[in-house]
C-alpha cells in the first residue's frame, strides 16, 4: 500500500499496460527466456516484438524484489543478448552500433564536432580532478544541457577537463544486447578516463551516468566501488556544492514545478556489486548484495530544486522508485517511436 496509491497507477510495466497480453510483461518474458534456454522456443517476430518494446525501466525488477529475490531485469537483458547472438538485430538498433563503431557516436555525426558546443571563452583544464563526460545526446542533440553544466561548474569555480577522444558511452548498445560494440566503447572510455587522472567523473545525461557507474564495472566483473574514480550525476554534484557553500542561487524563480525521476538515475543507478555465483540451496544466493532500487539518486535533485527561492515543488503520484518510465529507454525510442510517445 505504500507503493500503490490508486488503481489508475497501480500497474508498473509499460508494455503490459499498453498491450495487456502475457508475453508483453516481465513474467511473460521470463517464461520465454526459460523456454528459449530449454530450446523449446525460437525468436519469432512476436517474441521479438515484445522483447524489444520493453524499455528496461526496472520497475518489474524493483517490485519483484520487494517480496522475492529475483533478477528479472538481468534475465530480460540476457535474453536480448542471446537474441542478438543468434543474428536477430532490429535494423534501427544495428544502425546505432554501426554508427558507434565507425564515428564513435550513435548518430553517425562527425567526431570532430563532438565539442563544437563548447563556448569560445571556456577552457577545460587538462589533468583536473573533475572530468565532465559529455555523452552523445548532449554533444550532438542537446548542447544546451552541456552548456548549462559548464556554466554551473564555472560559477562554482570548479576546474574541469573533458575527454578530447571521448567515444559513445555505449548505453544504447548495452541496452540493445550488442555487447561486442558496447565492450569496445567501454574499454576505450575507461582507459581514457583513467589516463586523464580524474578522480570524479560528472555526467549530466542519466543514461551515460548509469552506464559509467553500473554497466562498465558489470562488464569488467568488478563492483562500482572498485573503480579508480567516482561517478556523480550533475544533480548530486550541484547539491554538494550548494551544501558546501560553493554555489548559491540568489535569483527568485516564482514557479510551480514537478520532477520526473529518470529510470537510469533512480531505480537503476545504485552501485553495482560484483558477485561470484555461490548457492547454499538452489534458490539461496550466498554473499550476494541485492540492488533493490532504493539507493538511486532521488533526494539530491529535489534538494537542488528546493534551494531555488520561490520555486514550489509538487510531486507526481508516481515518484522516486515508483516513477513511470519516460518510454524512450532500452532502444525503444529508436525502434518504436510511436510506443515511446505513448
Amino acid at each position: 500500500l505504500n507503493y500503490v496509491k490508486s488503481s489508475r497507477f497501480a500497474r508498473q510495466c509499460p508494455i503490459n499496460v499498453r498491450y495487456a497480453f502475457n508475453l508483453f510483461s516481465p513474467h511473460g518474458l521470463m517464461h520465454a527466456a526459460l523456454a528459449e534456454l530449454d530450446e523449446k522456443l525460437e525468436f519469432t517476430p512476436k517474441l521479438m516484438e515484445a522483447l524489444w518494446q520493453c524499455t528496461l525501466c526496472g520497475g518489474c525488477d524493483l517490485r519483484c524484489k520487494r517480496n522475492l529475490d529475483v533478477e528479472v531485469l538481468q534475465v530480460i537483458e540476457n535474453l536480448r543478448q542471446r537474441c542478438v547472438e543468434q543474428g536477430h538485430v532490429l535494423p534501427a538498433h544495428k544502425m546505432l552500433a554501426d554508427n558507434a563503431l565507425k564515428s564513435h557516436n550513435i548518430y553517425g555525426a562527425e567526431p570532430a564536432q563532438r565539442l563544437a558546443w563548447m563556448p569560445a571563452g571556456t577552457r577545460p583544464t587538462p589533468g583536473a580532478e573533475v572530468l565532465f563526460f559529455v555523452g552523445d545526446p548532449l554533444s550532438y542533440r542537446q548542447p544546451d544541457l552541456a552548456l548549462s553544466t559548464v556554466k554551473l561548474l564555472g560559477q562554482a569555480g570548479i576546474p574541469f577537463s573533458v575527454l578530447e577522444n571521448e567515444w559513445s558511452s555505449g548505453h544504447e548498445l548495452f541496452a540493445t544486447g550488442q555487447m561486442a560494440a558496447a565492450k569496445e566503447m567501454a574499454e576505450h572510455n575507461y582507459k581514457a578516463i583513467v589516463d586523464s587522472g580524474a578522480r570524479t567523473v560528472i555526467a549530466s545525461d542519466a543514461e551515460c551516468y548509469k552506464t559509467l557507474k553500473v554497466d562498465y564495472p558489470k562488464l569488467m566483473e568488478k563492483s562500482t566501488g572498485d573503480l579508480p574514480f567516482k561517478v556523480l550525476h550533475i544533480t548530486e554534484y550541484a547539491d554538494q556544492l550548494l551544501k558546501d557553500g560553493k554555489l548559491k542561487f540568489n535569483r527568485p524563480v516564482p514557479m510551480k514545478v514537478t520532477y520526473h525521476d529518470p529510470c537510469n538515475l533512480g531505480r537503476l543507478a545504485e552501485p553495482w556489486y560484483h558477485w561470484e555465483p555461490h548457492y547454499e540451496l538452489p534458490n539461496k544466493a550466498i554473499g550476494k548484495t541485492w540492488r533493490r532500487g532504493d539507493k538511486g539518486v532521488y533526494q539530491e535533485p529535489r534538494d537542488v530544486l528546493k534551494a531555488i527561492k520561490g520555486l514550489e515543488l509538487v510531486e507526481m503520484e508516481r515518484a522516486k522508485d515508483n516513477a513511470w518510465c519516460c518510454g524512450y529507454g532500452g532502444g525503444v525510442g529508436t525502434a518504436f517511436p510511436a510506443f515511446a510517445a505513448w
